[in-house]
């Protein structure tokens, strides 16, 4: 399956949606819901107009980018589970740096440019920075890095928690939020009239595709991360510092997922909260990667059936009175079928009874 091309991973995920909607269906109806309204309900929740294809769009925005950052270090065999933390990090030091920064620089069109660039430098550079401690904590001191990134996730959502609580709390705010950041500091509304999704955001999301494609396919650097990654020892033979390797990738994966906490906090909130609220973009975006096979340009299509997923689930459990537990149980349905072939794959390679296929 990791050979797959695309259009095979696309045949894969359209069965794959179709028969858990089957499934998912079926239990609707058992459980007393009109399944009709159901698949109706998903359709106008994803694609049902100009507000639902802009939904659609919000989150598969950030569901290509988190997933081009798992993909970075899963093509590396590095596992990064933390893309969640270094994607809280990313978006809570974008919104800081703004409004830090907003007094010093002119209102209007000019300042909202130079904040926006200044945030989203700032935004990678910290997820990329938080994505490096745990690349230098297996490559120095031989740690379990998909203990080290679950445990900095938490670190990251109860720090950044305990800060917009407290130190970090815009002054009158009744929640637990930041300040807002100047209204001037947004992207335009370009096509869609949605006041949380702007084309810019998705062309942001694109642009990082192709840049980390040509990264990984067409550049030294990538050659000498996907080597260092499955032939350690083929890669030290070579002259390449395999622990600086996965430092080096671990850094990109986490300055990936920086971007994608930056267009969130820019393009959608316009301040920060408790982490514990604001999605699992980081944990989805595992099962994104997964069904393009690691492949970055595989993720927009795989972006973008997450996003429909989640776009309708949000239409549904608020003008349905289906339970949200249904909604997400067709949801996971559809993620258990699309990973079933690759799982099987990986079963089979490690208990001897299948080849490389």
């Amino acid at each position: 399956m990791l050979r797959a091309s695309v259009f095979e991973r696309l045949a894969i995920a359209t069965a794959s949606t179709a028969l858990a909607l089957i499934i998912g269906v079926s239990i609707v109806a058992a459980a007393g819901y009109d399944p009709v309204q159901f698949i109706t309900s998903m359709i106008e929740g994803a694609l049902g107009g100009q507000s639902a294809i802009a939904r659609t769009l919000r989150f598969s925005t950030l569901f290509i980018l988190t997933g081009v950052a798992v993909a970075v270090a899963f093509r590396a065999g590095v596992f990064n589970i933390g893309v969640q933390g270094q994607f809280v990090v990313g978006g809570i030091t974008t919104i800081m740096s703004i409004i830090w920064m907003a007094p010093l620089l002119p209102e209007g069109v000019v300042g909202g440019v130079a904040l926006i660039i200044i945030g989203s430098l700032a935004g990678t550079l910290a997820g990329g920075a938080y994505g490096a401690l745990p690349g230098a904590l297996k490559a120095y001191a031989d740690a379990n890095v998909i203990i080290t990134t679950i445990m900095l996730n938490f670190i990251a959502t109860g720090v950044v928690g305990w800060l917009v609580q407290n130190p970090l709390r815009g002054e009158g705010n009744a929640a637990p939020n930041t300040e807002r950041i100047p209204e001037y500091v947004s992207f335009p509304n370009i096509l869609f009239d949605s006041p949380s999704f702007s084309v810019i955001g998705l062309g942001i999301a694109l642009a990082t595709v192709v840049v980390i494609y040509v990264v990984m396919e067409r550049s030294r650097f990538g050659y000498d991360m996907v080597t260092s990654g499955h032939q350690e020892s083929a890669a030290t033979y070579s002259g390449v510092s395999a622990k600086q390797t996965v430092v080096s990738t671990m850094a990109l994966s986490g300055m990936v997922a920086g971007i994608a906490g930056a267009v969130f906090a820019i393009m959608i909130q316009g301040y920060y909260t408790d982490p514990s609220g604001i999605g699992t973009y980081g944990f989805d975006a595992i099962a994104v990667s997964l069904l393009a096979a690691n492949n970055p340009l595989g993720i927009i299509p795989a972006g973008l059936l997450f996003g429909g997923l989640e776009s309708a689930g949000s239409h549904i459990g608020i003008y349905t009175d289906v339970p949200v537990q249904l909604i997400d149980g067709v949801i996971g349905l559809v993620i258990l079928f699309v990973a079933v072939p690759e799982l099987f794959r990986m079963a089979a390679v490690r208990t001897g009874l299948g080849g490389d296929r």
